[in-house]
């Protein structure tokens, strides 16, 4: 069960970062857009989310019910934004500010909350 649990985490961070990197990348563009690399991290940091919950359950080690509550509705906040921002033309600066301090504040919950 550990080596599914540290796949799950790598490509758990490989989805945080597929998400950061184009938003870091573009902070002083000046038409700012929701790439593909965003949306696909969006969803890799969902499935592999539920992925990680699911194996620390059956693992007997019960997370905080609260906690992954409010990292599920950040996370299903990001995907809707970059689902309905994907294919837009030109500059979507709310929907990229909004993924961008939603991930952020996704981090801090998991981080800082114990």
């Amino acid at each position: 069960m550990d080596a599914l649990r540290y796949i799950l985490l790598i490509l758990h961070f490989i989805g945080l970062a597929a998400i950061l990197g184009p938003f870091l990348g573009q902070w002083t563009a000046k038409a700012k857009s929701i790439t593909k690399t965003m949306v696909w991290g969006a969803r890799a940091q969902l499935v592999t989310g539920l992925g990680l919950v699911g194996v620390a359950y059956a693992s007997d080690n019960e997370p905080d019910h609260v906690k992954i509550a409010v990292k599920l509705l950040i996370a299903l906040a990001i995907v809707a934004i970059c689902e309905a921002n994907n294919k837009k033309s030109g500059s979507v600066s709310t929907a990229w500010w909004l993924v961008g301090g939603l991930t952020v504040a996704n981090i801090v919950v998991a981080v800082v909350w114990h």
